[in-house]
């Protein structure tokens, strides 16, 4: 689940040290790192087999499942932290042409674009942009963006500002570079999508056995000691491997790490 949870080398890990730098797998190794008390054991399964050994009583957890109503039936879940709307999807235009995608400070939706006949995208092909939005793209074929062969996502941008298409889809990261290492006009802007946001929490689920429990509560307290940590701009900076933090995320996450080290312990 790139570039949320990312497999080193293609592989999934073997060990903590394996854990690639993805938001997701990077919390994980800082979660791991306060939870001496355990041994940590990766196991790579589907998310229906997961759940199947789940139901049948194994204890499991997952940094990868979003909370549902249905799952706390067989999960107990806490909250990490918010999710970067900075690593969604979003759509990318030249910033002379805003006034075209205009949404009235709400995010777009891609449906509603893909039903503009004023509008050219550009997409490369064969690249997957995560369930939703690939659902819309396979359902409105005739109305997707025009698709062709190209390398890296990043190639389109050049294509973008030369005015050979209106819009394409990209991560504001990919951007930010792009734009850093080609200054002057026309600069290209970057507007949320709805479709490109999976959920507004990363959370951990743990089975709901004695066991899961144990798991469950060890990991909450492990996000309010971080939370807590008078070094915590020095965490976040490794959990991002260095990685800038765009400014409203930065805004988001420390507000949300001051209510859980001020809080009690968030379980359900």
């Amino acid at each position: 689940m790139p570039p949320h949870f990312v497999y080193r080398d293609g592989k999934p890990p073997q060990r903590v040290e394996d854990l690639g730098q993805g938001e997701i797998d990077g919390f994980l190794r800082l979660l791991i790192e306060r939870m001496p008390q355990f041994r940590h054991e990766f196991v790579e399964l589907s998310l229906p087999r997961f759940e199947a050994q789940v139901r049948q009583g194994e204890t499991l957890c997952s940094v990868l499942h979003v909370r549902t109503p249905e799952r706390l039936q067989w999960l107990y879940f806490t909250s990490l932290h918010p999710a970067m709307m900075s690593r969604q999807i979003h759509v990318i235009v030249r910033r002379d042409d805003l006034a075209r995608f205009e949404a009235n400070g709400q995010p777009l939706q891609l449906a509603d674009l893909l039903r503009r006949n004023d509008l050219t995208g550009l997409l490369p092909r064969d690249r997957s942009y995560g369930p939703r939005i690939d659902k819309l793209l396979a359902a409105n074929p005739e109305r997707a963006p025009r698709s062709i062969v190209a390398g890296r996502g990043a190639q389109l941008l050049p294509m973008l500002r030369a005015k050979r298409m209106d819009y394409t889809l990209e991560y504001p990261v990919t951007v930010d570079e792009y734009n850093a290492a080609h200054p002057g006009a026309p600069e290209l802007a970057k507007l949320p999508l709805a479709e490109g946001r999976s959920t507004l929490m990363a959370t951990a689920g743990c089975s709901r056995t004695p066991e899961g429990r144990r798991a469950i509560e060890a990991m909450d307290h492990a996000v309010r000691q971080l939370a807590a940590d008078p070094q915590r701009e020095a965490w976040i900076k490794g959990w991002r491997n260095g990685a800038p933090i765009d400014a409203d995320d930065l805004q988001r996450l420390n507000r949300f790490l001051d209510e859980r080290a001020r809080g009690p312990a968030q379980i359900e």
